[in-house]
């Protein structure tokens, strides 16, 4: 009850802060299964965990890296949530409690990439981790793909405890996110190739659906509002968001 409670606190803040100062529009292919599932997102922004969570209204535990975990109130916030701590030295803990965690029958988010998009833009290759969760617990998975405005991007050399991190906040502007149709795996876990297939097959369904989403903002940016844009949030200029 007290994880429930917290949870919904901060995707209370979180839907404020993002209807109010994010132009965001969110398009979905298809409706969403009952039940545990995976969202596998493109990781662009350092913020893009956050603003995951205010797509859908159901709870999410999503992988998020062991830096964040250091700070020292939004760490504790983080844990009393239900979000996963990844710690790269150690990622097989995370996967684990991934695994748990959809097996109870909850909903997670994982970031197939294993960590920031290249900052230049496109898709870093995808890890196995996606495939194996869905192969072992048989829950689908959510492709969602994002984009954003690269220049509104804010890059802080971050440092918590022992880590260190150019960390890439987002904090205003357009941000198009396309959720795509349930992607169910059926094969061999112990097949090497094929996991490493399917995983690359889940990346490059990803990056259509970036851009799709890459699209969209093109034809905002062709609009008279989006050319007055000021440090005004976007909302304020175009209402009709997702």
């Amino acid at each position: 009850m007290f994880q429930k409670l917290v949870y919904w606190l901060g995707v209370a803040i979180l839907r404020l802060f993002s209807s109010w100062m994010l132009h965001r529009d969110i398009v979905r292919n298809a409706p969403l299964p009952p039940g545990p599932k995976i969202f596998a997102v493109n990781h662009p922004s350092t913020t893009d965990p956050f603003y995951l969570l205010t797509i859908t209204p159901e709870q999410i535990s999503i992988l998020i890296s062991r830096i964040a975990f250091n700070a020292p109130l939004f760490g504790r916030y983080l844990r009393a949530a239900g979000h996963v701590e990844v710690d790269k030295s150690n990622a097989r803990l995370a996967f684990n409690q991934a695994v748990e965690l959809l097996k109870q029958g909850r909903t997670i988010g994982i970031f197939p990439e294993g960590s920031l998009s290249p900052a230049e833009g496109g898709l870093c290759p995808a890890r196995t981790g996606v495939a194996r969760l869905a192969l072992l617990t048989g829950a689908p998975i959510i492709p969602v793909g994002v984009a954003l405005d690269r220049t509104r991007l804010r890059i802080v050399k971050t440092t918590l405890g022992d880590l260190t991190d150019d960390a890439r906040w987002y904090l205003n502007g357009p941000y198009s996110i396309t959720v795509g149709e349930p992607i169910y795996l059926d094969g061999d876990i112990n097949d090497w190739e094929y996991v490493r297939n399917a995983a690359q097959s889940i990346m490059d369904e990803i990056g259509e659906l970036a851009m799709e989403s890459t699209r969209r903002q093109a034809s905002f940016r062709s609009t008279t509002w989006f050319r007055f844009r000021t440090w005004l949030p976007l909302r304020v200029l175009n209402p009709i968001v997702g």
